[in-house]
């Protein structure tokens, strides 16, 4: 039976991994309302949809930096005080400039947790990484699925509409302020005054062939994700799905992150090689987009499924970063540099996959670039998860 403390702190990461996406998840359902009532043009909307990863690369570049000033405990529970700060005033903001402003806010606080998390669990639980990242991952997932599932009814019986029904997340953001707030009382007590940690940046674990690996994979899969997010349902309907049934493809591509949050940590750290375990994510992510291109309408549940089950590879990164580094504060530094890039390229990639389709005016071309991309995510992968320390490449921070 976990001890108090233990579960305390357990308690504490799965309540700031649920309210680490709603911030993104819960505006598509109900974009058409915000923006009607907000007088958003189509431009701004499309701004608003890529501030999720520009604002979690740059400022998850940033987070290591505010750490140092303020303990690890204290960055994270000054960031989810910003998320629930921003989405509770873009609820009640009636002009689009504070609107921006305010989600800016919210995801600067996220991409602090993002970080930040990984730190505090590979310190609070050495021997236990595997069990706390799958917890981590697996509030993730939830924290992307249910506010996409549920908003749009909440915004049909809520007086307040869509206001209500995306302001109820940064309600549930300041719970997870109460229990952080006792680990940053803790620390700062813990701290000698004018006690400062050694100022490493996260680009000095860019010395590492293995950090910058995981850099690449965790690029690769989260512009999977993204894509996902913005496209797949469409793709879906443009090869001969109604609206509803293409709706439920993407839904089970969300819903199965959960499981594969829990279950994957757990056997990245039982089994002696992960490696072929990237073989086969790889090849269900080829599959996945080779069956939309090919027969989108035949067995559209089962590419669905092949493509939920390959994005166990964001768990799979997450939890390389504790089991693959030693001391904490490299963790803190691997999960930066490599959160920073990987959604400043995830930004990006429905950019790119919409500029395709327009280019082409089909589908097959982007789906094409996006099963090929597979060699990408099992290439850098591979060299990721290969047996060995990131701590063991950077001597110089020994």
């Amino acid at each position: 039976m976990p001890a108090p403390g233990a579960l305390l702190a357990a308690v504490a990461v799965l309540l700031v991994a649920v309210n680490l996406r709603p911030g993104a998840s819960s505006v598509g359902p109900v974009m058409a309302e915000v923006r009607a009532d907000l007088g958003m043009s189509a431009t701004t909307a499309g701004v608003l949809g890529a501030l999720p990863g520009l604002a979690f690369a740059v400022f998850g570049a940033l987070a290591v930096t505010f750490a140092i000033r303020v303990g690890i405990n204290g960055a994270i529970m000054l960031g989810a005080l910003a998320a629930a700060v921003g989405l509770l005033g873009r609820a009640a903001v009636d002009d689009v400039g504070p609107f921006l402003a305010l989600t800016l806010l919210a995801f600067a606080g996220m991409a602090v947790g993002n970080v930040l998390v990984p730190a505090f669990v590979k310190r609070q639980f050495p021997g236990r990484p595997a069990l706390m990242t799958g917890l981590y991952s697996a509030g993730l997932a939830v924290g992307a699925s249910v506010p996409a599932a549920v908003t749009a009814p909440l915004a049909t019986t809520l007086p307040g509409g869509w206001r209500a029904a995306t302001g109820v997340w940064g309600l549930t953001a300041a719970v997870a302020v109460l229990p952080w707030s006792w680990y940053a009382l803790a620390e700062r007590r813990r701290r000698v005054p004018g006690q400062r940690s050694v100022a490493w940046s996260i680009w000095s674990v860019a010395r590492s062939r293995k950090a910058v690996a995981m850099a690449v994979f965790f690029a690769a899969q989260s512009t999977q994700a993204y894509v996902q997010f913005a496209w797949i349902a469409q793709a879906y309907r443009d090869g001969g799905l109604d609206q509803t049934t293409a709706g439920l493809m993407a839904s089970i591509i969300a819903v199965l992150g959960i499981p594969a949050g829990i279950a994957m940590p757990a056997l990245v750290s039982r089994v002696a090689d992960v490696r072929p375990v990237i073989l086969v994510l790889g090849l269900l992510l080829a599959m996945g987009y080779t069956g939309i291109l090919l027969a989108p309408t035949t067995l559209p549940w089962l590419w669905a499924v092949f493509l939920g089950l390959s994005g166990a590879s964001f768990p799979l990164a997450i939890a390389l970063f504790t089991l693959r580094t030693r001391d904490p504060r490299i963790t803190s530094r691997v999960s930066g540099f490599t959160q920073s890039h990987g959604y400043l390229l995830a930004g990006l990639g429905p950019v790119a996959i919409g500029s395709l389709l327009e280019a082409t005016g089909s589908w097959t071309a982007p789906l094409i670039v996006l099963a090929c991309s597979s060699v990408v995510l099992v290439g850098a992968g591979l060299v990721a998860a290969a047996p060995g320390d990131v701590d063991d490449e950077l001597p110089h921070l020994r």
